[in-house]
């Protein structure tokens, strides 16, 4: 079985002790890989299994944020209210979906999305989107501009949480092994998660340890379900998605 994942700090703890067995790609690479059904099994960002009705999401795991992230933000030298293009990275639909709803529901805004180049620095650009490891780098740099956490501002206009990522596998896969494997993964990684912080290098110990055990979540209950169903509400309301279903969960 054909399994992928991304190559950020936060999924350490999700595959734990069956590293090998795991392709890891950048978020867009994986999802594209996934929709051409290279994998069956992947750690996807969320908007994947919103966009394209081929998935069913493994029960209980993902990654996700009750309140600041630290890893996906809006570095901006304007007000965002103020906010006219913005610089994005093309590496997850997710991030730039989540940012969009959240201009328009906080501000009422729809800049102009263009993408990132190379080397992009805020002295160039109004404002950057950020994600993952670049993001933890840039958040954790001396003399960093302020940031808008996109985590914080979702659970701040909806009260829920925001899930990320999670576990998609191809439609009608039996999961009877995968599922408890990917379980015992979590339960591993999250028992060894000093081993993690010690092994990776990603800015200080000190911050990879908070960041794995505070800001982010690896739980997939009824409120981060929640929090699926209004991004996908508020996704349509943007004509980013047309689906209305309820996503299939499988254990």
């Amino acid at each position: 079985m054909k399994i992928g994942s991304v190559p950020y700090l936060n999924v350490r703890p999700l595959i734990y002790g069956i590293e090998e067995q795991v392709t890891q790609l950048e978020p867009a690479r994986l999802a594209d890989g996934m929709y051409r059904r290279q994998f069956e099994v992947g750690m996807v960002p969320v908007a994947e299994v919103l966009w394209h009705d081929q998935y069913d999401v493994v029960d209980g795991i993902a990654i996700a944020a009750r309140g600041e992230v630290r890893s996906v933000f809006l570095t901006h030298r304007v007000p965002v209210a103020q906010v006219r293009r913005v610089a994005i990275t093309p590496a997850s639909r997710t991030s730039v979906w989540l940012l969009r709803v959240l201009l328009k529901v906080q501000y009422g805004i729809e800049p102009e999305f263009y993408p990132q180049p190379p080397g992009a620095t805020l002295a160039d650009h109004e404002a950057i989107l950020l994600i993952g490891d670049e993001a933890i780098r840039y958040g954790t740099r001396a003399g960093a501009l302020p940031v808008w956490d996109l985590g914080a501002a979702w659970v701040a206009a909806t009260g829920l949480p925001f899930v990320f990522a999670v576990w998609a596998v191809q439609r009608g896969l039996d999961v009877t092994k995968l599922a408890p494997m990917l379980r015992r993964a979590k339960a591993d990684g999250l028992a060894h998660i000093e081993d993690i912080v010690r092994n990776s290098t990603e800015a200080t110990p000190e911050f990879r340890r908070e960041y794995l055990t505070r800001y982010v979540c690896y739980e997939l209950g009824a409120q981060e379900k929640a929090g699926i169903r209004r991004f996908q509400e508020l996704c349509g309301e943007l004509q980013l998605v047309d689906r209305a279903g309820e996503l299939r969960y499988v254990s």
